[in-house]
């Protein structure tokens, strides 16, 4: 079944876009929020939950900017998952962007999914 794209904004209580990187852009900082372990080899993460794990490589990173992943069961398809940065211009605060694919009918689970996530993000760092 053919996914369809969607994109999540999230506003943060930060100016720093250290702060964020590194809460997104390395493993230990991935580990805080999104899984609660992250081994990196290369370009190939692992996300480990409980006792699963999922594997995704890394297909675009710029620093300080977005980082971009693709699961291993996507492999050759044009699906991915990115955390992109974003200035404000009126509150000088920034933004986190989520951008994802989700199967027909499962967008608003897709959704909270990420919602909960964020707000552990947020509980950890303080954003």
């Amino acid at each position: 079944m053919k996914r369809t794209k969607f994109k999540i904004e999230y506003q943060l209580k930060t100016s720093s876009i250290n702060i964020l990187w590194n809460s997104i852009g390395t493993p230990l900082g991935l580990a805080e929020w999104f899984a609660d372990g992250v081994t990196v080899n290369n370009e190939e993460y692992v996300f480990s939950w409980d006792k699963n794990e999922q594997t995704a490589f890394l297909i675009d990173n710029k620093v300080n900017t977005s980082i971009r992943f693709q699961w291993e069961e996507d492999k050759g398809t044009d699906y991915y998952f990115e955390l992109k940065i974003v200035a404000l211009e009126v509150t000088g605060d920034l933004a986190l962007i989520i951008i994802d694919f989700a199967e027909p009918g499962d967008k608003e689970d897709s959704i909270m999914l990420w919602n909960k996530q964020i707000e552990t993000l947020r509980r950890k760092t303080g954003m």
